[in-house]
């Protein structure tokens, strides 16, 4: 899975096969079915090695605290392996790590107060948001532009500073929390009152 990974990290995600693989590990390519069964088993078990790179302590508080901690180790090991989120975000999720890594989420939302029906929206609203943020990470911003290629009103586009996809995570990182946290005292009160 490590050998895997780094083909990946190092030549992008069509790289990936069993026979390059094979070919990184010295071996031929169908010995590696003594091992794996599939791509899609590689995929799930390298999807492992980046979730166990994530973070998700419960015992933070609040919880909105640990969501926020949790949000940016996620960002962070998907934008260590940028050529892999398009194969993470087209498939479902087979990864044990990253199942466990959810129930973790889940149970903390549900600690909180979250209402059953509300634990996986608000995670996925999170991983929507990182996996929309790290598939942009390697791609460069197009400056070049002119003031006749655009329709007028476009500057923040156009000028966009350097950092710009940061400063999108973290204004739609804390708008969700932000959220987040409002939506939950709204349904405690309509629960209590």
């Amino acid at each position: 899975m490590r050998a895997a990974l780094t083909l990946v990290d190092e030549e992008g995600a069509a790289a990936l096969s069993t026979t390059r693989i094979a070919a990184r590990l010295g071996v031929k390519g169908p010995s590696l079915y003594n091992y794996v069964a599939s791509r899609d088993e590689i995929i799930a078990g390298v999807s492992d090695l980046i979730v166990a790179e994530m973070d998700l302590d419960p015992t933070v508080q609040p919880w909105t605290a640990a969501l926020d901690a949790w949000a940016r180790s996620y960002r962070a090991a998907l934008a260590r392996h940028p050529n892999m989120v398009p194969l993470l975000a087209s498939r479902p999720t087979r990864s044990v790590a990253a199942l466990q890594s959810y129930a973790c989420a889940f149970a903390m939302l549900r600690k909180a107060g979250w209402p059953e029906e509300h634990v996986l929206p608000v995670v996925q609203s999170i991983e929507y948001l990182l996996i929309g943020s790290a598939l942009h990470l390697n791609h460069p911003h197009d400056a070049a532009w002119t003031n006749g290629d655009l329709p007028p009103g476009l500057e923040p586009l156009r000028d966009a500073p350097p950092d710009f996809r940061e400063q999108a995570f973290e204004t739609g990182l804390a708008a969700l929390i932000h959220s987040f946290r409002e939506t939950l005292h709204d349904l405690r009160a309509r629960h209590d009152g």
